[in-house]
């Protein structure tokens, strides 16, 4: 367990690892760092604390943790449609999620802050031609060129203005109505009645219509119970780049613990987990909930070290640990990290990233994930968690409420052909709405066969 004092400057006396070194004017990084310190706060640390909560609960079983949204958010496609269409989707799918597992969903969005992304090689190569990769708007800028893939940070200050405004945007599709549950379940009905998988997804649709209608009967309504119009809605992102984390760190007025403001959530990534490095240090002296991607090279005396650094304290809804393991590998890598922390008495919640573990290459070029291998690996991971005894706590996906084309398969049964008709995303291949709908639907359906099994047990 490390014992050496923390601030939130002391990750910079560890190795950082996909961290920019290569700035062509470091004194202008130490610049906008400076400026960055002087900003609002782009989330509070009550709200922090709320999500903290939220997720105790979900370590205590009683909860689901719903995680998801683009792969990189990009300069470029900044709209506020966009910023809609992917909200809308989480509120969809959790709608369906709380209705089959009769537990509440915390809705978080990899949104308002993901930009930075981790990548295996430093350089790419295209006819002949060599580049620094391209590492994030937040970084550098997509165009192969040798004047975009020069690091700039004066894109941690446009990154941190877009943040700013799709919170601003968020909070007001959160509180203004837009996120009443009538809507919801309306929109929610018009996917069943176009998805050529539709009558398999009707009879729950069916069942949560005539909840609702009840609900109205006994006077339960929006206008009754203003709650209906409203939802609590949390960011998060990979905390890659540790010099923009440093400067939205500050500290609480009202508790004196310190806060990086920059999301509610933060998660370490499974190329930045290293117990000596410059993330686990930085992480483990915020006071925001955090996560670890955990993928099949981790062995559970490491993970337990982990555990120890971040949460040595066993605080519930500290932790969320990631699995990302990919389909032909969670069988066997999950069970003994999963055995581990419920035999050691860790309070962690246990969720899966069913996307990073599932990418290949199409004969055509394109990187893509097929929909049928994100499902197995989901319906593994409940698998896995119901037979050591865990709760299933919740799922991790990179996915989009734009109607792309980047995943092989679903209802739809999109071929590699169709991959070029809307291939948008900026870094990995993202579910499309109807894609991660039809994923909500078919894990509504495992959730309410384990809660059915559960409760014929007790009875």
């Amino acid at each position: 367990m490390t014992t050496q004092r923390w601030t939130p400057q002391s990750w910079r006396a560890k190795p950082a690892k996909h961290v920019p070194s290569d700035y062509p004017d470091m004194a202008a990084v130490e610049r906008v760092e400076g400026t960055l310190r002087q900003m609002p706060p782009l989330v509070f640390a009550g709200e922090a604390r709320r999500l903290k909560s939220l997720l105790g609960d979900v370590a205590q079983g009683r909860a689901f943790l719903l995680q998801g949204g683009d792969c990189a958010e990009s300069f470029k496609e900044f709209h506020a449609d966009n910023i809609r269409d992917t909200f809308r989707l989480i509120l969809q799918m959790a709608v369906v999620m709380t209705f089959a597992g009769g537990k509440p969903v915390v809705k978080v969005g990899r949104i308002a802050g993901q930009f930075a992304k981790p990548r295996s090689e430093p350089i790419e190569t295209i006819d002949g031609v060599t580049l620094p990769s391209y590492r994030g708007d937040n970084i550098n800028g997509m165009g192969f060129n040798p004047e975009e893939r020069i690091p700039d940070p004066d894109r941690l200050l446009k990154a941190y203005a877009q943040s700013a405004s799709t919170l601003n945007l968020l909070r007001a599709f959160a509180t203004g109505g837009y996120a009443d549950l009538y809507n919801i379940h309306r929109w929610t009905l018009g996917f069943v009645e176009g998805s050529p998988q539709g009558a398999r997804y009707r009879e729950l649709s069916e069942k949560i219509s005539e909840s609702l209608a009840f609900m109205a009967a006994i006077g339960v309504t929006p206008d009754t119970y203003p709650g209906l119009h409203q939802v609590e809605f949390f960011t998060s992102h990979e905390a890659l780049l540790l010099g923009f984390e440093e400067a939205m760190t500050r500290i609480d007025s009202t508790s004196g613990d310190w806060y990086d403001t920059s999301a509610h959530m933060l998660w370490i990534g499974e190329r930045t987990r290293q117990l000596d490095g410059a993330h686990i240090e930085f992480m483990r002296g915020v006071k925001n909930p955090i996560g670890v991607k955990c993928g099949p090279t981790m062995e559970p005396d490491d993970l337990l070290r982990l555990i120890d650094a971040l949460n040595p304290n066993d605080e519930p809804g500290r932790l969320t640990l990631i699995g990302r393991f990919g389909a032909d590998k969670i069988a066997d890598r999950l069970p003994r990290l999963m055995e581990a922390t419920k035999r050691s008495g860790r309070t962690v919640v246990w969720s899966t990233d069913p996307m990073h573990g599932n990418t290949l290459k199409a004969a055509n070029g394109y990187k893509t994930r097929p929909f049928d291998r994100i499902l197995a690996e989901v319906r593994g991971f409940v698998e896995v968690a119901e037979s050591e005894g865990v709760h299933p706590g919740g799922v991790h996906l990179e996915m989009t409420g734009q109607n792309v084309t980047e995943c092989l398969g679903g209802a739809r049964a999109l071929s590699e052909g169709d991959l070029g008709d809307r291939y948008h995303t900026h870094c990995d291949p993202r579910l499309n709405g109807e894609q991660a709908l039809e994923l909500a639907f078919l894990m509504a359906e495992k959730l309410k066969a384990s809660r059915e099994d559960t409760l014929r047990k007790a009875g």
